[in-house]
């Protein structure tokens, strides 16, 4: 069957949902379309039925049809037996959210380049602006694919996918950008011109995140079903949960029956039988030879902290580097530590202080002043207090935060001493400076 006759075909389920025939109906008929028509070509159908003068709303109730479908196209194919909450679960559903975005990002661009009169066009950009406001959701889910499963592919020593895909993702990212500040313009100045302009590249753009979805959902995910184990995922359950989702979570099948695992715990390599159950493009790099990390991230010697392992030496290494100094009391009010910094130069103290009330490490005219601040952020008033003063020529920030345990017990008080001289000074110099990353 060519596309024309897979067109045919479309364009008479598209007929069915204007006359009202009941959804269940259609999705029964759309089933079978669904077997002479790939999911890939079936935007480049909706495109072409927009062309020809198709409703936009039909042809977005199509996507609804399109997108539940291509649930259970996946669900016959290699992801099977994914327990409702499992993260992976909720990476395929965020993929469905994704993908229906898209797809009505690709028939709202189309819609654009067949609008019969300027008015009809800028109200399918206005739509086109918030829809590109809520794809920006997306970045959420790539946030979580980058930092949370590429490490542990990384580990096994497979590279490759891993760095294209993140390629792909960001080339999404910075399109998607660079396509929601053209589109606000060109809503603001009400340009025909502009508009025509855009509505290819949005097309294109709409066409590179399905690329996205059938990338991850056909090659990435079933190679991570195979390869990760229960207690990787249950790291990566935890930390997504930190990270967020774009859709809601709802109630959990699944749960983790073993402790958390994290990429620098492990030392795997891929198995003969794993191998032969991952997709082509996870076989064919893997074959070509690659050499698991087995670098050792905790050493003899290193303090434990929540978010990694440092030396002592490193530790005052980092905050010697930083451009900021901090002096931190306990809840006796009575100072601990303090940091020098080597790229500024902040109030002068020395390890004298050690010990020391914090309100006697200032003028008896600020004593009140601090102890009111200091106060007022250990007792929760405020998240933090903010002053800006001068040392000699420098303009200098103070900022006053509490300092809580994880579980939100009170430990003391952070002063951070910053010199913001430049930036406030010269700002016009320092936006040029700015580059989106």
């Amino acid at each position: 069957m060519d596309l024309k006759d897979k067109r045919e075909l479309v364009k008479e389920l598209v007929k069915s949902i204007h006359s009202g025939v009941d959804p269940v109906a259609l999705k029964n008929k759309f089933r079978e379309v669904l077997r002479e028509v790939s999911p890939f070509e079936i935007p480049l159908i909706e495109q072409e039925l927009i062309k020809e003068g198709f409703s936009v709303n039909d042809i977005l109730k199509l996507c609804d049809l399109h997108v539940e479908l291509f649930r259970e196209f996946l669900e016959s194919r290699e992801l099977v037996g994914v327990p409702k909450g499992h993260p992976l679960d909720l990476l395929l559903r965020e993929n469905e959210w994704i993908l229906k975005q898209a797809e009505v990002l690709g028939v709202y661009a189309q819609a654009l380049l067949n609008a019969r009169n300027p008015s009809e066009a800028l109200s399918y950009l206005e739509s086109t602006k918030l829809l590109l406001r809520e794809l920006r959701k997306i970045r959420i889910h790539y946030r979580k694919i980058q930092m949370l499963i590429f490490p542990y592919l990384e580990r096994r020593g497979i590279i490759a996918v891993p760095r294209v895909l993140w390629g792909r993702e960001d080339q999404v990212l910075v399109k998607l950008r660079q396509l929601a500040e053209s589109v606000e313009k060109a809503t603001r100045e009400k340009s025909h011109e502009a508009i025509d302009k855009i509505a290819p590249d949005l097309i294109q753009l709409s066409r590179e995140i399905q690329e996205l979805v059938f990338r991850e959902n056909k090659i990435l995910y079933p190679a991570i079903k195979e390869l990760f184990t229960e207690g990787e995922w249950a790291a990566i359950a935890e930390l997504s949960d930190e990270l967020g989702y774009i859709v809601e979570v709802g109630e959990r099948q699944w749960a983790p029956s073993v402790k958390p695992i994290y990429p620098y715990e492990i030392q795997v390599s891929v198995k003969p039988d794993q191998l032969d159950k991952l997709p082509p493009e996870f076989r064919a790099v893997i074959e070509r030879g690659i050499q698991p990390d087995t670098y050792v991230v905790r050493r003899e010697g290193d303090i434990e902290l929540p978010t990694g392992f440092l030396k002592p030496s490193e530790v005052d290494g980092i905050l010697r580097s930083l451009p900021l100094e901090v002096t931190y009391a306990d809840i006796n009010d009575r100072v601990r530590f303090f940091s020098e910094s080597e790229l500024i130069s902040g109030f002068p103290r020395a390890k004298t202080i050690l010990g020391r009330t914090l309100y006697y490490c200032h003028p008896p005219r600020l004593e009140n002043y601090v102890r009111v601040n200091v106060e007022a952020v250990k007792k929760g008033q405020f998240k933090y207090r903010e002053f800006w003063t001068r040392l000699g020529d420098r303009i200098i920030r103070v900022i006053l935060a509490p300092v809580r345990s994880r579980s939100g017990e009170l430990l003391g008080v952070l002063e951070v001493v910053e010199d913001l001289t430049d930036i406030v000074n010269n700002p016009e110099e320092v936006k040029k400076k700015i580059m989106v990353l």
